[in-house]
């Protein structure tokens, strides 16, 4: 037997009891007479001393142990005279009586410790060592217990697990997709699911009313802090539901992860926002409601001055950001260069004052008068000691801008905090969007979203007005879930097609399974998928979801640990019928 107990589990209890501990060496310290080893397990760490007048060859042998070395150690458990309150085996420790080194480390290449002294390229190098920090076990048994509380709420629920394929057949829309090569059919590809959407949408079909699988996706697109080429979904379907069935299921299973993993009760309702005033109010499909800083038009308040930023916009829009009348020069010049930024894109900053003493004072001045200001005030319902924030121009740039701008000020003053959530659901999305630059509509979400009834009318000649029943599920301004009621009719799926440019024989090569599904009864259904990773990383305090998956790629989604992806040889590419010329 290895052991008998593990890391983290001896206490007082435990006082006089013989035991066996293995584990990695965490650090070791030599005091003279004596020698402390911390040793650590997943489960935690526990100190082992080594007492030179009881066994000097037993503590020159600890003597020569180093960081990561694998050890087991016999003693017995005694009470510690300098308790350590910070890791629950601090009232305790081993005076160790037999030492055995199961296998010798070299130095590693970092300090295995909370904080590491690592950079993120080498860390993600040697993962396996970064999974021994404490921060990243963490982060991987919450992510395990958020699994099992989900599949336990979904069983309560009457859903099933299904499995569905990952290689599959490679559809339009959405992102890239990853595709793989087929040996046994040369010059034809499976791709990697960016989702199992036809495929629940199939199992709605086979009478399968409530699934859902925790599966994994790939997308080919640019990375940032919460995507992944390959990422998990909690993916659902649901037939014989109306928006009302899925909000209120899936309102359920959140209400449960909080409860269950945080401690965590929601007294009211998520609150509810049409996608509209997600745009004008916060700048974004996705707002963080945890402060308030509207953004607010004040189009007609500032025209006809003889500024000409704001007389030849077609919008302008402002924030206020209540206490910060004394902002410096220095820290508002900072906002413009923000606002500057390429990807904000906007070409100046316009601010007002309302200091403390009633005075009103703007970067614009000798264009508006101190009544001007007032109103500015006035509109935006600030007060004394409040700054206003003002952007101006195309109106969708705009609010976009407004947006970032409001969020940074949220940053800046603290309004953002991590112990605090705000959840909602973002509703009556755009069915459509159009492309400038290839001049044709494209479906928001996908092509199998359902529009609302009402708007069924607009679809020919207006195609811009029709709403979708889809929903959003936004927690502190990041979309953790989306879906929505599913087209099931072959009629109005062939509408949409039509509208989204695909000819009938495109429509029948690409969706042709799903379509000849629908001639059998297809019930109303509809469905929802949440990003696990990003759920993780909000319920563990992380920004990045990397710091929550086992083994992530970089932002150039390269695997660093096993150098992914590489080449592969010239009989591979043979046996798959496939020659690959590069691009100079």
């Amino acid at each position: 037997m290895f052991r008998t107990h593990t890391c983290g589990e001896l206490s007082l209890k435990s006082i006089e009891q013989t035991v066996t501990l293995s584990g990695w060496v965490q650090r070791s310290r030599d005091l003279g007479g004596m020698t402390f080893i911390d040793l650590r397990d997943r489960y935690g760490i526990t100190q082992l001393v080594f007492n030179m007048d009881q066994n000097v060859a037993l503590c020159g042998e600890a003597r020569k142990l180093g960081r990561e070395y694998v050890i087991q150690a016999r003693g017995v458990v005694k009470e510690r005279s300098n308790k350590n309150p910070k890791i629950p085996t601090g009232d305790i420790e081993i005076f160790v009586e037999e030492l055995r080194v199961l296998n010798k480390s070299e130095v590693p290449p970092f300090t295995i410790e909370d904080v590491s002294d690592g950079g993120d390229e080498l860390r993600m190098k040697y993962r396996y060592l970064d999974l021994r920090r404490a921060p990243l076990r963490r982060n991987l048994e919450l992510r395990h217990r958020m699994a099992q509380e989900v599949r336990n709420y979904m069983d309560s629920q009457k859903f099933i697990e299904i499995e569905t394929p990952v290689l599959m057949k490679s559809t339009p829309e959405g992102a890239r997709d990853f595709v793989v090569p087929s040996r046994m059919n040369p010059g034809q590809f499976y791709a990697l699911p960016q989702s199992p959407q036809q495929l629940k949408q199939l199992l709605m079909v086979a009478g399968y009313d409530r699934y859902f699988q925790i599966v994994k996706c790939f997308r080919d697109e640019d990375l940032r802090a919460d995507r992944q080429p390959e990422f998990t979904q909690i993916d659902c379907e649901m037939a014989f539901v109306d928006r009302e069935d899925i909000l209120q299921i899936f309102e359920g299973m959140t209400r449960h992860l909080f409860k269950s993993i945080k401690g965590i009760e929601f007294k009211e309702p998520f609150t509810r926002m049409s996608f509209q005033e997600a745009m004008s109010s916060y700048g974004v499909d996705k707002p963080d409601l945890r402060f308030g800083m509207k953004i607010k038009e004040i189009t007609g308040a500032v025209k006809g001055k003889g500024f000409q930023v704001f007389d030849s916009a077609e919008y302008v829009g402002a924030i206020c950001a209540a206490g910060c009348s004394e902002y410096s020069r220095k820290e508002l010049d900072a906002l413009t260069d923000f606002v500057k930024k390429p990807q904000i894109g906007a070409k100046g900053l316009v601010y007002a004052k309302y200091g403390q003493d009633g005075s009103l004072k703007s970067s614009v001045d000798k264009f508006f008068t101190s009544e001007d200001l007032k109103n500015w005030f006035s509109t935006m319902e600030g007060a004394q000691g409040d700054l206003i924030l003002i952007l101006a121009g195309d109106r969708k740039k705009t609010l976009s801008a407004l947006g970032e701008l409001r969020l940074e000020m949220g940053n800046r003053l603290g309004l953002r905090k991590d112990d605090v959530f705000k959840p909602l659901w973002v509703i009556d999305f755009p069915l459509l969007e159009w492309d400038e630059e290839t001049k044709r509509w494209y479906a928001m979400h996908h092509p199998f979203t359902s529009p609302m009834d009402e708007d069924v009318a607009y679809f020919e000649s207006d195609p811009g007005r029709v709403r979708a029943k889809a929903y959003d599920l936004v927690i502190n301004g990041t979309e953790m879930g989306g879906g929505s009621i599913r087209i099931f009719n072959k009629e109005r799926q062939q509408l949409m097609f039509k509208v989204l440019g695909f000819s009938a024989e495109e429509a029948e090569m690409k969706f042709g399974f799903l379509m000849n599904a629908f001639r059998f009864g297809a019930p109303p259904h509809g469905g929802i998928a949440f990003g696990f990773d990003r759920l993780t990383a909000l319920f563990a305090g992380e920004s990045s979801i990397r710091d929550v998956i086992a083994f992530p790629k970089n932002n150039m989604g390269r695997d660093m640990m096993m150098d992914s992806p590489s080449e592969i040889s010239e009989e591979q590419f043979k046996e798959l019928s496939i020659r690959v010329e590069l691009k100079k």
